[in-house]
């Protein structure tokens, strides 16, 4: 069985920032792996290339202990969105996951294309 060697790998912390929870988050140049659960654990794994949007929320309680989530939308069929909780240095984790993605959008390539508003009322690919 292959190691991965992630690129980032961290627990879920509790609200007070320490990791006692059962829940890992971890990507590598190819996907992102989730896994919940102590008597029963649960692997959840969305392919980079498949993820589409990010957002980053830090609640004051969060803010506070330097924590905050980041919402996935993926076009995964199993799992369309996710949101990676209270984790460290949210914007930067982003900013390395997005990376990430675009690098493993472009080593499969999986093009995307952005509707924008050219006039009122039209729109243009």
């Amino acid at each position: 069985m292959e190691i991965k060697k992630y690129i980032w790998k961290e627990k879920k912390k509790n609200i007070f920032g320490l990791p006692w929870t059962f829940t890992t988050y971890a990507f590598d140049e190819d996907s992102l792996d989730i896994k919940t659960g102590l008597l029963v654990q649960h692997y959840e794994e969305i392919r980079l290339y498949r993820i589409r949007d990010f957002t980053v929320t830090m609640s004051l309680i969060q803010r506070i202990f330097h924590l905050g989530t980041i919402h996935v939308c993926s076009a995964d069929s199993t799992t369309p969105e996710i949101n990676i909780i209270n984790i460290r240095n949210p914007l930067e984790v982003k900013d390395k996951l997005a990376k990430q993605v675009e690098i493993a959008k472009s080593k499969v390539g999986v093009h995307t294309s952005e509707f924008i508003n050219v006039q009122a009322g039209g729109y243009h690919r």
